[in-house]
């Protein structure tokens, strides 16, 4: 493996945060012109051409080139923004988005085609003006040398060869362009700095030729200098360019101009940009000061880490959590005041354990929401409709394996505000509304649920169309319909395969419909609830627990046999006699203050008991049920496991526990108990 295959992982990060950047101020840009989105764009581009000419990744190198060329030539007037020009830009971000998966499972990206939408930027690029004056090295760009280098200039890299430390250039620089001195700083916890001050140099030898650098590249290459970095450097690309090349997340400053550079940790004094440099003085420091920086600077506060190894410190928690249980069962029953004293810290540990390795795999909501304003306005173009997306809430974090189930159900729901929900433009000024729809995406913490909602101002349900449809299609029958409420009728939305499509589309109309939201909410064991008003608009709310490992249960005992119930599910505990049961048609119910539920017994599952006198009241979608049980034993915290495939799924049953005792115990699903009830 070559050393630049150990950075693959460093790359791939920080070039989806470039590529995230370029699409998020693509989309502002559309709007409008807009001077720091077009700044972004251009740093973002750079930066990515630069690490990707650093890796070797020589087709990602020229598409992000063909890019900054466009970019550049919008910054300067000489292009103009226009819905054209950004779909040729999206599609161009998109083939970036591709390579980086490429790259990610191993490869280069050099199997991707990319000539047709480098011959599209060409043209934007020819078409727009004369071409930006940003130059790269004639060499990179395949062009003739028009003035040869000295003899020391390293004709592949740009650099001015030295065996120095400071890397001093041996005789006179005859490259055009003016001299800039740029002194760089990079945070102190940024993870491999070596790799970050090469894409630096190589990103700056592109825009002229490197006269001196400090440390040399040698010590830059090797990993051995200290973050910060000196570089004179003779360009004609402009102060902007440069600042572009040596931008990034793990840069915490950079100057340029003829001000000292700085020699121990401190802050850069501000220079006037695009001062030519002069000879710097170094203030004398000494060794015992060097000794000391240089370890405060190799000090590591951040490192990246594999999420296959969290899983497995999830797993090692959850069965501290289990044999935490029993030991406190042992101490209960044995009453030894050592071990309940050693106990009690022990728990207090793990708690505090548990708690970090929460906290550590929570991740916040905006790593899926940056992704829908492309798929927002990608559809509402195609659909000829205006909307406006306004996205709130992303620093909500969640556990990473919710995050993971929920791109696909938000991507639905938000794709179907605006097919169905959003009116066209010309329909909503005829109703007296703004030609522009609202959409919103908000998230919030609510105690310790997380709330998703996806509200639009469009059109709203239409429940007599939707009756009308389902009736139609045998699901319910008209005396049915009459009598259902309105939140019953939005319930129908989820049937499997029900659409309110007109015709087939590759957004609607195909029988995959909220179905499959449902699905996916309720495997992440959240809810899902629905709410419009005819003309006025729909709101879709989805309440998430923040984790799904380890959770809070009632311990229940049903006909002499353990059960697990999930606290989050539970309404009330009720007290009554045997004679409270009542029979409507052939279902069992019970009557609680006024309040009439069906009562479902869980024969099936644990067999018949006798004793009514305990009732769970629990809920699902503000749908509530009362099951009966003999004996409540309390709460207690559990870690759920899966059911094993060799068992198969169990209708009802969501998982199992292992108490401290060590009995395997059901954890019932009461979101499925309720449906099928």
């Amino acid at each position: 493996m070559s050393e630049m295959d150990t950075y693959r992982s460093l790359f791939i990060a920080e070039s989806r945060e470039n590529h995230e950047t370029i699409v998020k101020n693509l989309l502002i840009l559309e709007r409008g012109s807009d001077e720091s989105a077009i700044g972004e764009i251009f740093r973002a581009a750079h930066s990515l051409k630069g690490m990707s000419a650093t890796m070797g990744f020589d087709q990602l190198e020229r598409l992000c080139h063909a890019m900054e060329d466009v970019f550049q030539n919008i910054r300067s007037g000489q292009l103009t923004v226009q819905p054209d020009l950004v779909d040729t830009l999206l599609k161009a971000s998109d083939d970036i988005e591709t390579i980086l998966d490429d790259i990610e499972s191993g490869g280069s990206g050099s199997d991707i085609h990319l000539e047709d939408r480098l011959n599209a930027l060409l043209e934007w690029k020819e078409g727009g003006g004369s071409p930006a004056h940003a130059q790269e090295s004639p060499q990179r760009q395949g062009e003739a040398v028009q003035a040869p280098l000295p003899a020391a200039v390293n004709e592949e890299s740009g650099y001015q060869e030295s065996t120095g430390a400071t890397a001093v250039a041996s005789g006179n620089v005859t490259a055009p362009g003016e001299e800039y001195h740029i002194a760089i700083r990079l945070k102190p916890d940024c993870d491999n700095r070596n790799l970050r001050g090469m894409i630096a140099l190589e990103n700056l030898a592109g825009l002229g030729t490197i006269i001196e650098t400090t440390p040399s590249k040698e010590i830059v290459e090797d990993g051995q200098f200290d973050g910060s970095l000196s570089v004179r450097i003779r360009s004609d690309a402009g102060i902007d360019a440069l600042r572009a090349a040596v931008a990034g997340t793990d840069v915490e400053e950079c100057r340029i101009g003829d001000e000292t550079v700085y020699a121990v940790p401190g802050p850069i004094s501000p220079a006037a940009p695009g001062v030519p440099a002069k000879k710097e003085q170094r203030p004398e420091v000494s060794a015992a000061a060097k000794e000391e920086k240089a370890d405060k600077n190799r000090e590591v506060k951040n490192i990246r880490v594999d999420i296959t190894r969290l899983d497995q410190m999830m797993n090692l928690i959850e069965d501290l959590v289990i044999n935490r249980g029993r030991l406190a069962q042992i101490a209960h029953k044995h009453r030894i005041k050592e071990l309940d004293e050693t106990l009690n810290m022990v728990g207090r540990s793990v708690s505090d354990l548990q708690n970090i390795m929460m906290n550590i795999r929570m991740i916040p909501l905006s790593h899926i929401f940056n992704r829908f304003p492309r798929a927002v306005r990608d559809l509402a173009k195609k659909e000829n409709k205006e909307v406006e997306f306004v996205i709130e809430g992303g620093e909500t974090e969640l556990d990473r394996s919710i995050l993971d189930g929920l791109n696909d159900p938000l991507l639905h729901l938000i794709r179907n505000a605006v097919d169905h929900g959003i009116e066209q433009p010309e329909t909503r000024i005829g109703q007296g509304k703004p030609a522009k729809g609202l959409l919103h995406l908000v998230a919030s913490r609510d105690r310790e649920n997380v709330v998703i909602v996806i509200e639009d101002d469009g059109g709203g349900i239409n429940s007599a169309r939707v009756k009308s449809k389902a009736i139609d299609r045998g699901l319910i029958t008209e005396e049915q319909g009459q009598d259902m409420s309105d939140e019953q009728v939005y319930d129908l939305l989820f049937l499997p395969g029900f659409s309110m499509a007109e015709k087939i589309t590759d957004v609607s109309g195909r029988g995959v419909g909220l179905d499959v939201v449902r699905t996916a909410i309720d495997s992440l064991k959240g809810t899902i609830k629905v709410d419009s008003a005819l003309g006025k608009g729909t709101r879709f709310e989805l309440v998430l627990p923040p984790t799904m490992a380890i959770v809070n249960v009632l311990m229940v005992r049903i006909n002499s046999r353990r059960a697990a119930i999930p606290v989050n599910n539970v309404v009330e505990v009720a007290g009554l006699s045997i004679s409270n049961i009542h029979h409507i048609g052939s279902q069992e119910a019970i009557m609680i203050r006024n309040e009439v539920l069906p009562l479902r017994r869980l024969d099936e599952m644990f067999g018949r008991s006798e004793i009514c006198e305990i009732f769970l009241i629990v809920h699902h979608q503000n749908r509530k049920l009362a099951i009966p049980v003999d004996l409540i034993e309390g709460q207690q915290e559990v870690v759920i496991k899966p059911m094993s495939p060799m068992v198969g799924m169990c209708k009802g049953i969501s998982g199992v526990t292992i108490p401290g005792d060590g009995e395997v115990v059901p954890v019932l699903d009461i979101n499925s108990i309720i449906k099928e009830n």
